[in-house]
């Protein structure tokens, strides 16, 4: 067989095994925002049929034979041979993997979730403790499935950042937390600005619709996706040419709502932008979820936080909330960059987040190392918030409770979401140093070198570097910390004074 008439039978395979994924990918979507209650059992059993067969599919004998014949043969570009070499070391990572192991994860992954929902409901973390901790042991069974140099939590951290590790992220953080704690004394030391003009009614209705048009105005193509209400929010997609967000609503903090929207519209404008010609193969995937949470960051906080974006949307916003018709735009950007220390990860301001995701980082170590079980979660959280950001949980549901990721196995995630705000404003500043008028273009609701540029520099390369070689190659040098404290100390001499 001619290596090409190889190579399309390799797509063919994996176009069935993305059907799949997809399929899958729908019951989970409908499972977080219109499945009734009844339903959750017999979904667990649906969503275990189908990652069992998406994983006997991509362990057939024969497509390991076929991958690792097309990875030693001439005749492919460039771009079919990173297809093929990125799907054998993802197909010989999924043999590791037993069929049983598979389905078993999968039915603790849905009975954790629906856990999950109920312990919020009666904001009590007793209700989840259980299905927690099976689903804990079954990750640590994973860790040696996955096999690891040095920590068990090394496993984790791969399969969302290649190349991330334990002593990278120990280290990362021990160098990024002693400017953070600087800047935070600062700010606490000045006058803080007004903000209880976000803390009103917003009414429901009227915030459903800002957001549609935040995210109409950003550049979400409502032709190839749409939005709907969940738990928790969040980004699906089952091709570029659809992909489905999610928010939340708080009718006493339009911010939330707003904010949500921007984050989860970067997140889907990345899935949007990959090249549709690649769908079910490495090159049509994102490179890294720390990558794909700069894009949601880049377009939440860069953007969506700064000066130039509220004096455009003012307006926008006076017209859905008449109550903020006093408001200035200057009100309102001091307003929304307030810090101060808080409960609520997803509701934390830009510099005191990262102290959320440090404490989710060493507990989840712990766990992972089985130095901690599922029952002194809340002890070893309240007390982290208490020591870190000088807060007292007052319930489980605004501590311990209040993150999804758990409840979907996904331990190993939260350090990207730090990772993603140091290389949004690494990327952000490469932007605004190839075009001055960034700003002034973000002030009259231009986005169109933002668009470009992120399709020039992000979305067309998919799967093609990791995030590391991607941030070198777009910036010139690896991740550095110091665009991330240089944008939050420019942002905070406009709002409190910094002297540097």
């Amino acid at each position: 067989m001619k290596v090409q008439e190889r190579y399309n039978e390799y797509v063919q395979k994996m176009h069935k095994i993305a059907d799949v994924k997809y399929a899958l990918a729908v019951l989970q979507w409908d499972q977080e925002t219109y499945l009734p209650p009844k339903g959750a059992d017999f979904r667990a059993q649906q969503m275990a049929t189908l990652s069992e067969i998406a994983h006997t599919l991509f362990a057939e004998d024969h497509l390991g034979k076929l991958l690792e014949d097309l990875t030693v043969t001439d005749g492919l570009d460039p771009d079919q041979r990173r297809n093929a070499e990125h799907t054998l070391e993802d197909y010989r990572k999924n043999k590791k993997y037993s069929p049983q192991f598979v389905r078993e994860l999968s039915e603790c992954t849905s009975r954790s979730y629906f856990a999950w929902i109920e312990a919020r409901k009666k904001n009590d973390f007793s209700v989840f403790k259980k299905s927690l901790q099976d689903l804990i042991n079954l990750k640590r069974k994973e860790s040696d499935i996955l096999d690891y140099d040095q920590h068990p939590y090394d496993a984790h951290l791969n399969e969302y950042e290649k190349g991330a590790s334990v002593e990278w992220l120990d280290a990362m953080f021990k160098e990024l937390e002693p400017p953070l704690r600087q800047i935070l004394a600062d700010v606490s030391g000045k006058p803080q600005p007004e903000d209880h003009f976000l803390f009103q009614h917003f009414d429901k209705d009227a915030q459903w619709h800002l957001g549609l048009d935040l995210l109409k105005q950003v550049g979400f193509d409502f032709d190839a996706g749409r939005q709907d209400i969940s738990e928790h929010p969040f980004t699906t997609n089952f091709s570029p040419l659809d992909v489905r967000v999610t928010t939340r609503i708080d009718e006493n903090d339009f911010t939330s709502m707003a904010w949500s929207c921007l984050h989860e519209g970067g997140h889907a404008m990345y899935e949007q932008g990959l090249p549709v010609r690649q769908y079910g193969l490495p090159l049509g995937e994102y490179c890294s979820v720390a990558i794909h949470e700069s894009q949601s960051r880049l377009w939440e906080n860069c953007i969506g936080r700064s000066l130039p974006f509220l004096e455009h949307n003012m307006p926008l916003f006076k017209k859905y909330f008449p109550q903020l018709n006093s408001l200035t735009s200057h009100q309102l950007f001091a307003g929304v960059n307030r810090v101060k220390p808080s409960l609520i990860r997803t509701e934390a301001d830009e510099l005191t987040y990262h102290f959320h995701i440090m404490i989710r980082y060493r507990l989840e170590k712990k766990l992972i190392e089985g130095t901690l079980n599922a029952e002194e979660i809340p002890g070893f959280w309240n007390e982290s918030y208490r020591s870190l950001l000088g807060v007292e949980i007052p319930d489980d549901k605004r501590g311990c409770l209040q993150d999804i990721h758990w409840s979907h196995g996904s331990f190993g995630y939260f350090p990207t979401y730090s990772l993603g705000s140091l290389y949004a404003a690494q990327f952000f500043a490469a932007m605004k140093k190839q075009h001055d008028q960034l700003e002034h273009q973000i002030s009259n609701g231009d986005y169109l070198f933002v668009h470009q540029w992120l399709r020039d520099n992000v979305y067309q390369y998919g799967k093609t570097f990791t995030g590391s070689d991607l941030c070198n190659k777009i910036t010139g040098e690896p991740l550095q910390l110091r665009y991330f404290t240089q944008y939050l100390t420019d942002k905070y001499k406009m709002i409190y004074g910094l002297s540097k």
